[in-house]
C-alpha cells in the first residue's frame, strides 16, 4: 500500500537530509516535490494546497533553518502534518455496554465490499468478547443474503433473515427485536447498495436508520476508487449522516488518495481498513502509524501487535528453548512460515519495518520461494522433518517428486535451513537481543 507515494517521500527526505545546511530554497524545492507526490497520489487538490501552505509556513521558520539537524526537523514537521491530515486517533466505536444492544449500520455503494466488511467487523468484535449478530437487509443484490449467511457461518456469528420479505426496514426492526430478546449486545446491519448514488438508496438507508437508531453509521468505501470514494462519502454524510469510514482494499491501493483526503473533506474519521480477504484482515486505523508507513518510516507498533496475536508467551519461550538446545527442526520452520502468512505475509511486513521501505525492493524478494519451501517440507515424513540430516539422495528425489519441485530446490532449502539454525542459535544466546525482543512483545 502507498508504494508510489512512500517511495517519493523517502527520496525527498533522503535528499534533504544529505545536505549539510538547509536554505529556504532547499525547503521550497522539497515542498514542491511533496506537492507533486500528493497530487500524483490522487489527493484532493484543496487538501494538497492546505498541506503544502502549512508545511511551508512552519518549515521556513528559524526552528528548522537553525536546528542542529534541520533534515530531521523538516521530516518531523511533515510527519506531524501527515498525521493531522489523516485525522485524530478517534477510531473507537461508540458502543454501549454489554447489558444492552448496540446497533451498527453499514452502508455504501454496491461493490465497495460492504458485506465482507460487515462479517470482518463481526469477527473482530466477537474476538473482543462481544456477542454479535448480523442482519441481512440487502434485499436488492441477488445472493447478498446467501453470501452473508456463508460468511457469518465461517466466523461463528448468527445471521438474521426473513425469507421472502421485501421491506428492509421490517427486517432491520425484527432483527433488533430478536437481538434484544437473545441478549445480543451488538447488531450489525448490512444494507443494500447501488451501482451509483440515487434517491431511492438514500431514502431506504434513512428509513432504516430512523427505525433502529444506530449507535454507529459506518460508510464502506473502496480505497481503489480514490477521490470518487471521498465525494460519495461526502454525499452520504450530507444526506444520511455517517460516524466513520471503513476503507476496503487498502492493501491494493498503491496511491492512497482516498485515505489522505477523507478526514479533511468529509470531516469524519477512518475507523477501520480492510487489508486482505480473510476475516481477520480488518485493522483499526491509526493515523500516526499510517503516516509512518507513508513516509517510509515503518510501523513497529503494528508489527509487534501482529506478532503478539500469533505468539503466546509460553509458545515463544518454548521456541526459544528449542533454538538454544539445537532441537529446532523443519516442522518448526514450517510453522514459522505459516505464522508469517497469518501476520500478512512478507510483503506487508516489509512496509512495517523501519528503513526497509525503499531499500528492500519487491524484486529482491522471492515470495514464491517461500511457497516452494512449504511444499517441500510438507512432502517429508515426520521423521525426516525432525532429523533433516538423514535426507540423502534417494529421499531428496522422493521429496522433490512429491512436492512437484526439483532435487536442486530440496538441496537449496536444506542448506538455507542449516544456515538459519546457526543464525538463530547465535541470536538466542545474545542476552541483549533476547531482552530487547521480550520487552517489545510485553513478556
Amino acid at each position: 500500500m502507498f508504494d508510489s507515494i512512500s517511495s517519493k517521500f523517502s527520496d525527498i527526505f533522503r535528499n534533504i537530509s544529505g545536505k549539510g545546511k538547509i536554505s529556504e530554497k532547499n525547503i521550497q524545492e522539497a515542498v514542491e516535490s511533496i506537492k507533486e507526490a500528493l497530487l500524483d497520489a490522487d489527493v484532493n487538490l484543496r487538501v494538497v494546497r492546505r498541506f503544502v501552505n502549512s508545511t511551508i509556513e512552519e518549515a521556513q521558520g528559524e526552528k528548522v533553518l537553525k536546528a542542529v539537524n534541520p533534515g530531521q526537523m523538516f521530516t518531523k514537521i511533515v510527519y506531524d502534518k501527515m498525521v493531522a491530515l489523516l485525522g485524530d486517533d478517534d477510531n473507537k466505536l461508540a458502543l454501549k455496554g454489554k447489558d444492552t444492544t448496540s446497533v451498527i449500520l453499514m452502508m455504501g455503494l454496491q461493490g465497495s465490499g460492504k458485506t465482507t466488511a460487515s462479517h470482518k467487523l463481526a469477527y473482530k468484535l466477537k474476538k473482543e468478547g462481544r456477542k454479535v449478530m448480523l442482519a441481512a437487509c440487502d434485499l436488492v443484490r441477488p445472493a447478498a443474503i446467501t453470501q452473508l449467511e456463508i460468511l457469518g457461518e465461517k466466523v461463528g456469528v448468527p445471521v438474521f433473515t426473513i425469507p421472502g420479505e421485501k421491506d428492509p426496514v421490517k427486517v432491520a426492526q425484527a432483527a433488533l427485536s430478536r437481538a434484544k430478546h437473545d441478549l445480543i449486545d451488538t447488531l450489525i446491519i448490512d444494507t443494500s447498495g447501488r451501482m451509483h448514488l440515487d434517491e431511492a438508496l438514500m431514502a431506504e438507508i434513512t428509513s432504516i436508520a430512523k427505525a433502529v437508531n444506530p449507535d454507529e453509521t459506518l460508510f464502506v468505501a473502496d480505497a481503489m476508487t480514490g477521490q470518487s470514494a471521498v465525494e460519495i462519502a461526502k454525499e452520504f454524510e450530507e444526506k444520511v449522516g455517517i460516524s466513520g469510514v471503513i476503507l476496503t482494499k487498502f492493501d491494493s491501493d498503491t496511491r492512497g488518495g482516498a485515505a489522505l483526503s477523507l478526514k479533511s473533506v468529509v470531516g469524519k474519521p477512518i475507523k477501520f481498513i480492510g487489508t486482505g480477504e480473510k476475516a481477520e484482515d480488518l485493522e483499526v486505523f491509526h493515523p500516526e502509524r499510517i503516516a509512518s508507513r507513508i513516509l517510509g518510516m515503518g510501523d513497529v507498533v503494528s508489527l509487534v501487535e501482529k506478532a503478539q496475536e500469533q505468539y503466546e508467551k509460553d509458545e515463544a519461550e518454548k521456541l526459544q528453548k528449542k533454538i538454544q538446545k539445537d532441537t529446532f527442526d523443519l516442522q518448526d520452520y514450517l510453522d514459522q512460515l505459516e505464522k508469517m502468512n497469518k501476520m500478512g505475509g512478507a510483503e506487508k511486513l516489509i512496509d512495517m519495518i523501519p528503513g526497509a521501505k525503499g531499500n528492500i525492493k519487491e524484486e529482491d524478494l522471492d515470495f514464491k520461494e517461500l511457497e516452494v519451501e512449504k511444499a517441500i517440507i510438507k512432502s517429508m515424513t515426520k521423521f525426516e522433518k525432525s532429523n533433516y540430516r538423514i535426507i540423502g539422495p534417494s529421499r531428496r528425489k522422493r521429496i522433490a517428486r512429491g512436492s512437484g519441485t526439483s532435487v536442486a530446490d530440496v538441496n537449496r532449502l536444506l542448506k538455507k535451513f542449516e544456515k538459519s539454525k546457526l543464525m538463530m542459535r547465535k541470536l538466542a544466546t545474545n542476552k541483549k537481543f533476547q531482552a530487547s525482543m521480550l520487552k517489545q512483545l510485553g513478556m
